[in-house]
């Protein structure tokens, strides 16, 4: 059921005394409807970077293994309500020890488990130095290379749901970075932006197993963009940024750091790692 279908049109207002705002007029709430329904499976992603205060360190032993099953639990549960993996970032960072990648269409699973987590006894000793909000949707440039693949192996109607559906492919290492493009970029024609991002995609496309997972987080979260690279080779990664750097949009970006390298764990193993 989609959100609209849960929401009457009817007026609205929740201030005793104060005039509510009127119904929409059919004709938008029909456009309101349509539009939800077509960006209905769209899910919102986000990347939590978690930090641990050195203080549980010196707990004792037992007390440090009861909130790691606990929290282990917590991670469990949620797990099966919506996509969620682990990464350990320890040797990688010197601000963050772990984070965890969501997705799911319904935003209360994120808020349901960060709820949960804060109530746990390893919560009261983790802060969240980043945090990434983003949202699936199609891209508004052309990729001939990634509709050419899923019209060959997946089909033409299976183009869409790839596009706006997180869907891991398992590797070793995740590369995560929020990115801004200047507001020049913008005051370009389509033509010369879908000019350059020709270009862009065909030098990713020379790296195939490295995977590019594009959210987008306009007016969501402080980034224009989430993007996460998938590889089991992190000097691959390397190489393909480098090549990225030469080409013409890459003088259009204004901001894609922090970076952050991401190694492939279950949760379990990210506790362990902290002592």
């Amino acid at each position: 059921m989609s959100t609209t279908d849960q929401i009457a049109n009817q007026p609205r207002g929740v201030r005793p005394g104060h005039v509510q705002r009127p119904a929409f007029e059919e004709d938008a709430w029909a456009k309101i409807q349509a539009a939800q329904e077509r960006t209905k499976d769209r899910e919102c992603v986000r990347f939590a970077f978690y930090r641990l205060d050195p203080a549980w360190r010196r707990l004792p032993a037992e007390e440090k293994e009861r909130h790691k099953r606990e929290f282990v639990d917590v991670i469990e549960r949620h797990g099966r309500d919506f996509m969620l993996y682990a990464y350990s970032t320890v040797g990688t960072r010197g601000d963050s020890d772990f984070m965890l990648w969501q997705a799911s269409r319904e935003v209360d699973h994120m808020d349901a488990l960060a709820a949960s987590i804060n109530g746990t006894g390893l919560g009261g000793y983790l802060s969240m130095p980043y945090s990434y909000f983003a949202l699936t949707r199609r891209s508004i440039y052309v990729n001939r290379y990634e509709e050419e693949y899923l019209a060959k192996y997946a089909g033409e109607q299976n183009l869409d749901h790839a596009r706006i559906a997180i869907n891991p492919q398992g590797s070793k290492f995740l590369f995560v970075y929020p990115f801004v493009k200047t507001r020049e970029w913008y005051t370009l024609s389509q033509e010369d932006r879908q000019r350059m991002m020709d270009e862009h995609i065909r030098v990713g496309h020379e790296w195939p197993d490295v995977k590019l997972n594009t959210t987008y987080s306009y007016g969501l979260d402080d980034q224009e963009f989430v993007v996460a690279f998938e590889s089991d080779f992190i000097g691959r990664f390397l190489d393909l940024l480098m090549a990225l750097r030469l080409t013409e949009a890459s003088k259009y970006t204004q901001r894609d750091t922090p970076s952050h390298t991401c190694l492939a764990r279950d949760i379990s193993s990210c506790l362990d790692a902290l002592g």
